[in-house]
């Protein structure tokens, strides 16, 4: 017997699906299911674990979740089950409460929350992860189980998707790729005799396009929490994205998909990290006029030679415009740029309460006196505005992404409490500074090529003065195109 959500307690009778499943149970030791919801699962395997208990001895299992009320009721299920059982197929049970059930045989069953070292001490015989999409830190204690499930020991690990890149995900992939050694069985809402097209429709009111294809459809890629549409995403991967031409810098992780061309302007901006740690340091080079990715870097340097490497860069790309992010060791490859003069660095306003274009400015011409910093700051102001921008820019395909690094780590970069960042255990080096790029090139960009615009219609309009006449009296004869602005002269050669 089992307790029914809906029809109370009632005779198991399985489902031809419910069969195969039980079987492919009985023949591998690892079993990876990708489930839609309400097909009975948990109820399986908490018969499974009945079975094995009652005809083993010292068969122990433990459960998994990510709250100890989601592991206990998978217990619950046990406890149902046993105590409907016929007389005589009964043992005697010296321990039963709502998070264990342990027979004088020595077998039991145990429901814990994840914790790092749940199921190190444990001599397991079967290891039920629930909902492992959903368990945080669930490569920790995969890998502490694994000096107990090494000597025989089996498990299964069943879930709803939860978006891509987590361990429920890449271990599903894992073993369609034959990788590792885990059995996938592959549950669709169809699959179940009681379901049909009008049942899904109605699934899709109640729970919205993205819940449904999570709940139902067994889509790794529509579910989630993902910053980016997946959707969009693939489009990306399978329209754009192509091996660069050229893989040079002294690491091999300098990608080029396009050679310098002297007519175009560019872009260099980049995220610096230690250069000693998990971070990556990245670059992106962007054509500015077509927002297209031209090359891209992602490699581990020291802050000095970072710097020293992006001057580099940038210089090759038409003195390219270099945009640093400016946090922390950010200053220490900022000031390398400086000590090498590189002319084209990119300066914003230091009043954070000023995010648009008029604050914004890619010359350091008189940056003191403006309340200029060099490089870009990241703030709890400015990082929801890049972000925005990243995404409108590839949700309207408005930018051109050539790199399978760049796409992956989009893939993978998600919203966790209310903040869109890297999902546990990856980068977001190439997103942020993909997403500093289009933001740059949407604010301080623009509106200098507006100012361009503007100051050649008024050139044009003066063209027939003499240059004394210009701006109240300018006698610079050596370049005429020297504005006066009371302290000095500002030379607009550099700006057309």
């Amino acid at each position: 017997m089992i307790q029914h959500p809906v029809r109370g307690k009632i005779p198991f009778h399985l489902y031809p699906f419910q069969e195969d499943t039980l079987t492919q149970f009985k023949d591998h030791r690892y079993n990876i299911i990708l489930k839609s919801r309400q097909t009975g699962i948990s109820t399986l395997t908490a018969g499974f674990s009945l079975w094995k208990m009652l005809f083993n001895q010292d068969f122990n299992v433990l459960v998994i979740a990510t709250k100890q009320e989601v592991a206990k009721n998978l217990v619950t299920k046990v406890r149902v089950m046993n105590q409907y059982l016929p007389s005589w197929l009964k043992l005697e049970t010296v321990e039963d409460n709502k998070l264990s059930l342990r027979y004088s045989n020595g077998s039991q069953i145990k429901a814990t929350s994840a914790a790092g070292d749940a199921g190190r001490s444990e001599a397991l015989s079967l290891l039920v992860f629930d909902e492992a999409a959903f368990i945080d830190k669930i490569e920790e204690i995969w890998v502490s189980a694994q000096s107990t499930l090494s000597t025989g020991g089996n498990a299964i690990i069943l879930s709803t998707p939860n978006g891509v890149g987590n361990f429920f995900h890449k271990t599903w992939v894992g073993a369609e790729d034959g990788t590792n050694t885990f059995n996938t069985i592959r549950l669709h809402w169809s699959l179940h005799p009681e379901r049909d097209k009008n049942w899904r429709d109605e699934q899709e009111v109640l729970l919205g396009p993205k819940g449904a294809a999570q709940e139902c459809d067994c889509d790794f890629i529509s579910s989630g929490d993902s910053v980016i549409d997946p959707q969009v995403l693939e489009f990306y991967k399978s329209t754009y994205v192509q091996e660069p031409i050229e893989k040079t810098g002294f690491d091999g992780n300098l990608w080029k998909w396009q050679y310098p061309d002297y007519s175009k302007s560019y872009m260099v901006v980049a995220d610096v990290s230690r250069g000693d740690s998990t971070d990556y340091s990245a670059a992106h080079v962007i054509d500015v006029e077509d927002s297209e990715q031209v090359a891209e870097y992602r490699g581990k340097l020291d802050t000095k030679d970072f710097g020293n490497f992006l001057v580099a860069l940038a210089t090759e790309y038409n003195n390219a415009l270099l945009v640093i992010e400016n946090a922390n060791v950010g200053w220490a490859c900022i000031q390398q740029v400086i000590d090498r003069n590189y002319p084209n660095l990119y300066y914003m306003s230091k009043d954070l309460k000023y995010v648009d274009v008029e604050n914004q400015f890619s010359n350091k011409y008189r940056a003191q006196d403006r309340g200029m910093v060099a490089g870009f700051s990241t703030t709890s102001r400015t990082r929801p505005l890049i972000i925005s921008k990243l995404e409108e820019y590839i949700r309207e395909k408005s930018i051109t992404i050539r790199s399978i690094r760049t796409i992956e780590e989009l893939f993978t970069f998600i919203w966790f409490n209310g903040r869109a960042e890297a999902m546990r255990g990856y980068n977001d080096d190439l997103t942020m500074s993909l997403a500093i790029s289009l933001w740059v090139r949407d604010t301080a960009l623009r509106l200098r090529q507006e100012g361009i615009d503007l100051t050649k219609r008024a050139i044009d309009g003066i063209s027939t003065y003499t240059y004394s006449g210009v701006y109240g009296g300018n006698d610079n004869d050596e370049n005429p195109w020297q504005m006066n602005i009371g302290d000095g002269f500002e030379d607009l050669t550099k700006w057309l």
